[in-house]
């Protein structure tokens, strides 16, 4: 499923127009994306919780030469699971 199949089942479920369902999926998004990156924790509850965590400098190596290469610290976005959604995958 990618964002446009998500709008279409959003406005179908909700009767609303794509463009409408469009814009809230994207507010949606970017206020999450816009919290996280603020250092704000996002919790849906029963969905999950986005927050941004610090990656320590570290050391790697270049696939194609196979050089020891020093990968700098940076900030990335992760997502945890909450129950419920874990429940909905296993139930698989």
């Amino acid at each position: 499923m990618n964002k446009q199949d998500l709008i279409l089942q959003l406005a179908n479920k909700e009767e609303l127009t794509q463009k409408k369902a469009d814009e809230i999926l994207s507010t949606t998004l970017e206020a999450i994306m816009k919290s996280v990156s603020k250092g704000e924790k996002v919790t849906l509850v029963g969905f999950g919780t986005f927050e941004a965590r610090k990656r320590k400098e570290r050391k790697g190596r270049n696939p194609k030469t196979g050089e020891e290469i020093q990968i700098s610290a940076s900030t990335v976005p992760k997502f945890s699971a909450g129950k419920q959604f874990k429940s909905s995958v296993n139930r698989r």
